[in-house]
């Protein structure tokens, strides 16, 4: 399968290879509402990357893992810790980094957020199969199981562009599966709607004509589904050195960054020309 971009749409964002505070492997990456870039890394920390991509600053720390994170609407990041199997919300207004939510998840790896709801959805990685998504109040943290599976190995989300659904990766199927969220805010039975996404997906975003983006952890290569239609391969990097084992996606306009978990760096893909 011929990808619909080569290689060269794609390039170095920002190398953090030797930069203070570094991009030591980010899993988790969103675009702030002012344009930066935001990413987690392997010993917690949550950076910011100016939307040119000249420098880094680190925001907070966890001491732990950062998988996925996710902003609201305030400009708040919630982030998954892998070590302390708990999700960390970063305050924007007074720039504290704090335990926000645990209850029951044992290993979390992505956030989204339904201002709608007012609730915080987070997949949870444990188990094959595991329990896959759990939810939480975002004004309190507290919270539990929203949706109880069977998934395997339950990883990146994202809302469906219409709010009524949720889109989870179980990387270990290798599938794309929808749980519907009814009027009461209660999850429906989860379906499977991409199937055979090899090798390990990962990450989940879609795009503003409704395409849904699907990162592969392995191999380096990014996929384009549209409800309906084929799994079109978008990008691979072969050499897995620009794009090296991305984990999460995020957009901006015609830019799409990736965390690549084998390297140092963001990287940027131009759409334009899809």
């Amino acid at each position: 399968m011929k990808p619909l971009l080569d290689i060269t749409a794609a390039r170095v964002f920002f190398d953090g290879i030797f930069s203070d505070p570094r991009v030591a492997h980010p899993e988790g990456v969103a675009v702030h509402a002012d344009g930066s870039i935001w990413c987690g890394n392997e010993v917690g920390e949550l950076l910011r990357i100016d939307a040119g991509g000249t420098a880094v600053e680190r925001m907070g720390t966890t001491g732990g893992f950062l998988l996925g994170i996710a902003f609201d609407s305030a400009g708040n990041c919630y982030a998954c810790d892998l070590r302390h199997s708990a999700i960390f919300r970063y305050e924007a207004a007074t720039g504290r980094m704090e335990r926000f939510a645990d209850a029951g998840i044992k290993v979390p790896n992505y956030p989204v957020v339904d201002a709608a709801r007012g609730c915080l959805y987070v997949s949870d990685s444990a188990g094959d199969p595991g329990i896959g998504i759990y939810r939480y109040d975002l004004g309190s943290g507290e919270g539990g199981v929203w949706h109880e599976g069977p998934t395997r190995f339950a990883n990146g989300m994202a809302m469906a562009p219409g709010g009524d659904a949720l889109y989870v990766v179980e990387s270990f199927a290798p599938a794309v599966s929808r749980v519907p969220i009814a009027t009461d805010g209660s999850a429906g039975a989860l379906e499977r709607v991409v199937s055979d996404v090899r090798n390990v997906p990962d990450g989940l975003a879609f795009a503003p004509d409704g395409s849904l983006f699907i990162s592969c952890y392995e191999p380096s290569r990014i996929y384009r589904w549209r409800d309906g239609g084929p799994l079109e391969v978008l990008i691979e990097d072969p050499h897995a050195t620009t794009i090296a084992h991305p984990t999460n996606v995020a957009l901006k306009g015609a830019k799409m960054y990736t965390a690549n978990l084998g390297r140092w760096h963001i990287t940027e893909i131009d759409l334009s020309s899809l």
